[in-house]
């Protein structure tokens, strides 16, 4: 069997091989079983703390580990449980060291460990003996999100690593001045870069993306709009990769705000319009065979079909206007042909759009369109035949066939 055009081979283990992987399970074992009896005895110490940390350099999927992990946070070394959060079952005594601090930077390294605190020598705040609360805050938030960076390195489409940082980031702006929580926001928004780069269609990345410049957007941050600098790095994404259909996707989510919040006129409105078709009718000429391509020229031209009232792009544009602008399209397509007749993406385009020339007129396709409809069908039919009865359909629907 093949996943993804990949084959899957067999994995052949040694005895050796098999006899450490048994030990693995055995050492992951034991250590799940001490981090339930901490749950069950209600004991969220560092102890406990600890062993979160063991299990989850081993498996960050485990989620009901990371919930644990919130609640020895908001039990020790966070300065006070927060509305709503989790009661602490530690005596007041013994909270404060509860959780051990590193630095970010010293989390950093998967081969690292948290270390509690001396006692006896408790961290020096702004007043020279003791911790700062917001200091204190600072920190151990600052060395959360360090220890999950290489847990996220290394399993970057895990969501619970990704929700957990959400979490740290929010308790940031609930626990630290409004310029503190900001700067450890936009350092996350350039994390989540990197981690595109490396990954440019990780799915994760970029919905973690949106969630982070919505905050910062937000007033809580004291944020204003950034619709701006992030289409643009939309743009920057797609030069480098025509295939990204995550960022294709992002762009036609900005693009109602950014015309909006340009004030752009009708001549602007269809200049915009003029040139997204440009480039990706340039993007088609390239590489007609991306399905991608295919969904964000879909996006544009349904603007022109439909003209959705809140995602319109050029909402003034007369009938006659659409119309000119669809059959430039369908013309540019047909000429794809001409070196791509075993590519569906074209037929299926030219099918909707001829058809939508009728929509715009309150109209049924005439015979001419119908012929020309009937012959890309019976291509699609040819190309992908696991559709058969989609294209069955289509033709009923049009009257090509009782």
């Amino acid at each position: 069997m093949e996943s993804h055009g990949v084959a899957r081979v067999r994995r052949i283990r040694s005895e050796k091989q098999r006899q450490q992987d048994l030990e693995k399970i055995d050492k992951y074992r034991a250590l799940e079983g001490q981090l339930r009896q901490q749950i069950a005895d209600s004991l969220f110490n560092p102890d406990t703390f600890d062993l979160t940390t063991k299990l989850l350099r081993i498996n960050p999927e485990y989620y009901t580990i990371w919930n644990v992990r919130r609640r020895c946070l908001i039990s020790g070394l966070l300065s006070k449980p927060l509305a709503g959060s989790l009661p602490s079952t530690e005596s007041p005594n013994s909270s404060a060291n509860a959780i051990p601090t590193t630095s970010s930077a010293e989390s950093l390294p998967s081969s690292s460990t948290a270390t509690l605190p001396d006692p006896g020598h408790p961290t020096t705040g702004t007043s020279g003996t003791t911790p700062d609360v917001s200091t204190q805050d600072r920190d151990t938030l600052r060395a959360e999100l360090g220890f999950t960076v290489p847990l996220l390195i290394e399993h970057p489409k895990c969501y619970w690593i990704w929700n957990y940082r959400l979490w740290i980031l929010a308790e940031a702006v609930d626990r630290l001045p409004t310029t503190e929580a900001r700067r450890i926001w936009l350092e996350e928004l350039g994390l989540v870069g990197k981690m595109l780069q490396k990954d440019q269609r990780n799915y994760h990345a970029w919905a973690y993306r949106r969630n982070v410049v919505a905050k910062l957007e937000s007033p809580a941050l004291q944020g204003e709009s950034m619709v701006e600098s992030e289409f643009a790095q939309t743009t920057s994404m797609i030069r480098g990769n025509l295939s990204n259909f995550s960022a294709w996707h992002s762009r036609s989510q900005l693009i109602p705000r950014l015309l909006e919040e340009r004030k752009a006129d009708h001549a602007a409105r269809q200049k915009f319009l003029d040139q997204e078709l440009d480039q990706i009718r340039n993007a088609l000429n390239v590489d007609p065979t991306d399905q991608s391509l295919w969904f964000y020229h879909q996006y544009l031209m349904l603007n022109l079909i439909e003209q959705p009232e809140k995602m319109a792009i050029a909402p003034e544009l007369s009938v006659a206007e659409r119309e000119s602008y669809l059959l430039r399209e369908i013309e540019e397509i047909v000429d794809l042909l001409d070196d791509y007749q075993d590519t569906k993406w074209i037929y299926e385009a030219l099918v909707e759009y001829t058809v939508a020339l009728g929509k715009i007129h309150s109209r049924d396709p005439n015979a001419e369109e119908l012929n020309k409809v009937a012959s890309w069908l019976q291509s699609l039919r040819a190309l992908d035949p696991k559709r058969n009865g989609r294209w069955s359909d289509l033709e009923t629907q049009l009257g090509l066939k009782p």
